[in-house]
């Protein structure tokens, strides 16, 4: 397909705190809105410079036909920088961990080590806690807005359910990469999720779950397994 004919943004290249309600059933969530340079490893404050740095880690990248635009890491809190640390958490290895009181995500890489990267949080973000799993992931997934959402934005109508969505796309809501957390079996709409907006990392801003720098979800995409248990949980107990 030639770039002409391909959507617009194509190109061709971690125990815890207990939890509010440990295993709770899911709440009614909103559906979350508003070159890969391979696996880093990065300890803080700084990137390991056997690795690469972090220009490299959040420079441009072409992913899937869509040309990802750099991060400005100068204008951002280095806390919320892909980096290893130590585990937090006593999770098993391939573990994902969501600390919304603080706004990182680490992955359990085992041997007392976590990849810690920084998230932004919506609404939705906060109103599930718990344990489930990654039931599936998805490459540059569409986007499609509740009905609530489109009731206050009528504009939103055309990616309704009846429409298909909104196209995978540099401008998506979802962004890069998409994981869904299933509870028992039952989707809990809980999402984790890219975003253009590097900005909103480290905030909690008026929509959306959880949301990670396009780069951060590619890695962590990369790195989860398939049906990766998920714990959300609203602190850490820091040994």
């Amino acid at each position: 397909m030639s770039i002409s004919s391909r959507a617009p943004g194509h190109v061709s290249r971690r125990g815890f705190l207990g939890l509010a309600a440990a295993g709770a059933a899911s709440f009614s969530l909103s559906a979350c809105a508003t070159v890969n340079t391979g696996p880093a490893y990065v300890e803080a404050p700084g990137p390991d410079q056997r690795y690469g740095s972090y220009l490299t880690m959040y420079g441009p990248m072409y992913d899937e036909g869509y040309e990802i635009p750099a991060v400005p890491i100068d204008r951002m809190d280095a806390r919320y920088l892909r980096q290893v640390v130590p585990d937090p958490t006593g999770e098993a290895a391939g573990t994902i961990v969501v600390d919304t009181s603080q706004h990182f995500l680490y992955l359990i890489l085992g041997n007392g080590r976590a990849m810690r990267y920084g998230v932004g949080l919506g609404r939705a973000g906060f109103e599930w806690a718990g344990r489930a799993n990654v039931q599936w992931k998805q490459k540059w997934p569409k986007w499609t807005p509740p009905a609530e959402m489109i009731a206050r934005q009528p504009e939103l109508a055309k990616y309704g359910v009846d429409y298909g969505g909104m196209p995978a796309g540099l401008d998506n809501p979802l962004g890069a990469r998409a994981l869904y957390i299933f509870q028992d079996g039952e989707d809990t709409l809980y999402r984790v999720h890219g975003s253009p907006e590097w900005n909103s990392i480290g905030k909690s801003v008026s929509s959306g779950c959880v949301r990670l720098i396009n780069q951060d979800i590619i890695d962590l995409y990369d790195r989860v397994p398939g049906k990766a248990p998920i714990v959300v949980t609203s602190g850490l107990r820091m040994s």
